[in-house]
């Protein structure tokens, strides 16, 4: 038995059989079809270009998104638990999607008597270094459920619910000058 089978002569147009043979079977040496040259080449370029944009080229990396979903769900939780401290509703008044329910809430009902800049008018302006009734978060939330009758400040806590009030000390407190 010979390695090599013996050449015989080819027709035009026929594939060229490479020259060896492994058990009994003989490998023709095709170029692959262009088409699936261009899709090779072509998903290459994609992945490095792919790459490229999403990894070196943003300004936020996958760690950085991470906290800040888990610090959305967070404050998420902490604005449904209805049990509300200083630290939870200081950590409330970081996360933009509380803040933005905050503010909607703000708009809608305190915005007559304190303005849209917190400034004031008929209520007192609650961006001073000026409390009238403490400036801890969980004294701001107590004068927003209870009220200041004797003041004019109705009670907002049987109107608006937990959540909310809560949503709007975390704005209140986001607008406070940084001391």
């Amino acid at each position: 038995m010979s390695e090599h089978p013996p050449k015989s002569p080819r027709e035009p147009g026929e594939d060229p059989v490479r020259p060896h043979v492994f058990d009994g079977i003989s490998e023709y040496d095709k170029r692959l079809p262009n088409w699936w040259l261009a899709t090779l080449y072509g998903s290459i370029i994609f992945s490095v270009f792919y790459w490229m944009v999403t990894q070196q080229f943003r300004r936020i990396n996958d760690g950085d998104q991470v906290t800040a979903a888990v610090q959305e769900i967070r404050a998420a939780k902490l604005a449904s638990s209805g049990s509300y401290d200083d630290s939870s509703l200081l950590e409330m008044s970081r996360t933009a999607s509380v803040l933005a329910s905050g503010a909607a809430t703000y708009q809608t009902t305190c915005v007559s008597c304190h303005g849209p800049e917190l400034q004031g008018g008929i209520g007192a302006n609650l961006v001073d270094a000026t409390w009238l009734h403490g400036n801890k978060p969980t004294e701001i939330l107590r004068v927003l459920n209870e009220g200041v009758l004797t003041k004019g400040m109705p009670a907002w806590g049987p109107v608006l619910g937990p959540k909310k009030t809560a949503e709007v000390v975390a704005f209140v407190l986001s607008k406070q000058p940084a001391s």
